[in-house]
């Protein structure tokens, strides 16, 4: 419909302004500035007031984070843009279903908190690799896992997440898609690159205050403009778009009509398109994979001052996960529901004329109904949010992606580098994840037929399986061994690419156009793929470690779940080359005298953190009592009782909701 027959009558599908141009006016654009402005406080606040010109300091927030910014900052690099845009597109396209994915994390926070992250901190590691490394020996699962976790980094977390938040900005701003990416890379490279740890958890739980607030009050407009749940229930079933034929072509009626069982969350096993035991079980292990596994969101939890802290977190960031439902997922329904056309677009030609893919336009629904139903000031605030949430998921990774890469392979390539060549390390490797996520965002717009969440969680399910298959046995059964671990990641990780490699050579193909990929090899849904594929790692770990010889005792000692509590002596697999890392150092410490440094460099040094004069040197038993502090799990008896009654409560309010929307 041309924009010049506008009437009051017409104005859900045709609209007398441009989207970008209803941002240009006072109110929206100073609560843009006043966000950046106290986001950029935040972050330099933190940035001065903590520690970060040690690898502790930097990577783990020196251990003394309280349970509130831990649980904020978990919910935060959970929840990116990715999941506003990606849960509010698959919620427009087929109902609540994928709000199943955000309760499943009820459990697992739990599970989190009270089994993974006691083993972790005994263990006295910073990273995941780092804990395999101790628990099998050998470098290669190392190396292996930390190139692995940084590949998917790039192809899921910030790939997706810079799409989504591009989209945003270009349909608020009217920017290029490309200089929208740059422009959000630099502000969040800024503080990231900086400030460490500790500045990201402190603007993440800023960010989740706004996150939370402005979703909050959108759902309000939302349902108030659609009148209510009920009336949304019916109304949702009959938002079909009006333009269905191109031509001499008509498209297949099931390609338009909202799903029968849009308001399930179990679905059919076979012809669902979530089925439901692989919402149970394939989900789990995806969930295992990312909740307890994934370096982003256990670095949370080790950054936490004591276990109270660690457990309080998980429990604040599950009940925070209850939110995306009604904050996204709905939300994403009702922009159907009010821009039929746009939103539930069929015809590939439309589709193109309104979000530039032709596969289809769920992916706006959410941007869509910031700009459209918004008023002054607060579209604004929605704007905010939506780089909020983009901006924390973002640092939280390249935090962790750099943690990674310091901590695992770059120590492993410069055997005795110093503290300050680590940092500077860190922060390079970070620029060079944003180049890589840029140049692969084209490959995010056109897959899993324009859903971006879908895409999210099929990726995962072909390579984070084998993952979470030597972890749950690394901890749950001590007879495993480095041999078995090590076959099992490999062979999975081949079974896996080969599934994933097919699917992107077919191309995922889209109602209109199905993919005409071999039933056997893209036929199985991908959460029973996960399935499959946990089962066949888990197998193939087993029957390897059973051949080959068992890990003695004494390497295991705190390592594994029935030796948790054992107070011996553990000697460590990868005693041998710590210590010969250990000595050049001692022999470097003839007092230099400290050079005069240029403002420049005082400025730089200033800025980096490596200004901070060096402490004096810690005798042997001052390093044995900090060590014990940092691997110390024990809790105040009052505290523990809180926070396990808490769980418990978490854990039935997880099965009631799940219960309720079945």
């Amino acid at each position: 419909m041309d924009s010049t027959t506008w009437s009051p009558m017409t104005n859900a599908t045709a609209s007398p302004l441009a989207p970008h141009e209803r941002i240009r006016n006072a109110a929206d654009i100073s609560v843009i500035v006043i966000y950046f402005v106290v986001v950029m406080a935040v972050g330099l606040w933190a940035m001065f007031s903590t520690n970060r010109g040690t690898v502790g300091g930097f990577f783990l927030a020196g251990r003394s984070m309280v349970w509130w910014p831990v649980g904020a900052s978990l919910f935060a690099s959970n929840i990116g843009s990715g999941h506003f845009v990606g849960l509010a597109g698959t919620g427009a396209a087929a109902g609540i279903a994928m709000g199943g994915f955000e309760w499943n994390a009820l459990i697992w926070v739990v599970v989190l908190g009270w089994v993974f992250v006691p083993i972790y901190i005994k263990a006295g590691v910073v990273t995941m690799p780092e804990y395999l490394r101790k628990r099998f020996g050998g470098k290669r699962i190392q190396i292996y896992l930390s190139i692995l976790s940084l590949l998917l980094y790039i192809f899921t977390k910030i790939s997706a997440d810079i799409f989504s938040g591009a989209i945003f900005i270009n349909m608020a701003l009217g920017l290029d898609l490309y200089l929208a990416i740059f422009i959000l890379l630099a502000i969040t490279g800024l503080y990231t690159i900086t400030g460490g740890l500790a500045a990201v958890i402190y603007t993440d739980t800023l960010q989740t205050a706004i996150m939370l607030v402005g979703s909050l009050i959108l759902t309000g407009f939302a349902f108030h403009e659609v009148g209510g749940y009920d009336a949304f229930m019916t109304k949702y079933m009959n938002a079909l778009p009006t333009v269905i034929t191109d031509g001499n072509f008509t498209v297949k009626e099931e390609c338009y009509t909202p799903r029968a069982d849009s308001f399930h969350i179990f679905r059919d096993p076979i012809s669902g398109d979530l089925p439901w035991p692989g919402l149970i079980f394939g989900l789990s292990i995806l969930a295992l994979w990312y909740w307890c596994t994934d370096q982003v969101i256990v670095q949370r939890c080790l950054s936490a001052k004591n276990m109270s802290h660690v457990k309080a977190g998980c429990i604040l960031c599950g009940y925070m996960k209850l939110l995306p439902m009604f904050l996204m997922v709905m939300p994403g329904m009702i922009s159907r529901i009010l821009y039929t056309e746009k939103v539930a677009c069929t015809v590939p030609s439309e589709c193109k004329k309104y979000c530039g893919t032709e596969v289809g336009c769920t992916n706006i629904a959410y941007p869509t109904l910031v700009v459209e139903l918004m008023p002054d000031g607060l579209r604004g605030l929605m704007l905010s949010v939506m780089l909020a949430s983009l901006m924390s998921s973002l640092t939280s990774i390249f935090n962790s992606a750099s943690t990674l890469f310091t901590m695992d392979i770059y120590t492993k390539v410069r055997k005795g580098a110093s503290e300050k060549e680590l940092m500077i390390a860190g922060r390079l490797f970070i620029l060079v994840l944003i180049g890589i996520s840029i140049a692969w965002v084209p490959i995010v717009q056109s897959a899993q037929s324009g859903q971006l969440f879908d895409y999210i969680q099929s990726i995962t399910s072909y390579l984070g399986p084998p993952i979470a298959a030597v972890f749950l046995l690394a901890i749950f059964c001590k007879r495993v061994n480095e041999q078995g671990a090590f076959w099992g990641l490999i062979i999975g990780f081949l079974i896996g690419v080969s599934r994933m490699v097919t699917e992107f050579a077919y191309g995922t193909g889209s109602c209109m156009q199905p993919s005409n990929c071999p039933t056997i090899i893209c036929g199985v849904h991908y959460l029973y793929f996960a399935i499959i594929l946990f089962v066949i790692s888990v197998v193939i770990i087993l029957v390897v470690s059973l051949f080959t010889k068992p890990i003695p005792d004494v390497h295991l000692y705190r390592l594994c779940w029935s030796l948790r509590n054992s107070k011996e002596e553990r000697i460590d697999l990868d005693a041998g080359e710590e210590d010969i890392q250990a000595t050049p150092e001692e022999t470097l410490d003839i007092e230099v005298p400290e050079e005069k440094k240029g403002c420049f460099r005082r400025a730089y040094d200033l800025f980096c953190g490596l200004d901070q004069q060096k402490g004096p040197k810690m005798t042997k038993e001052e390093e044995e009592a900090m060590k014990l502090k940092m691997t110390d799990t024990s809790e105040k008896p009052f505290w523990r009782t809180v926070v396990n009654i808490n769980g418990i409560i978490l854990l039935s309010v997880a099965v009631f909701c799940h219960a309720f929307f079945a």
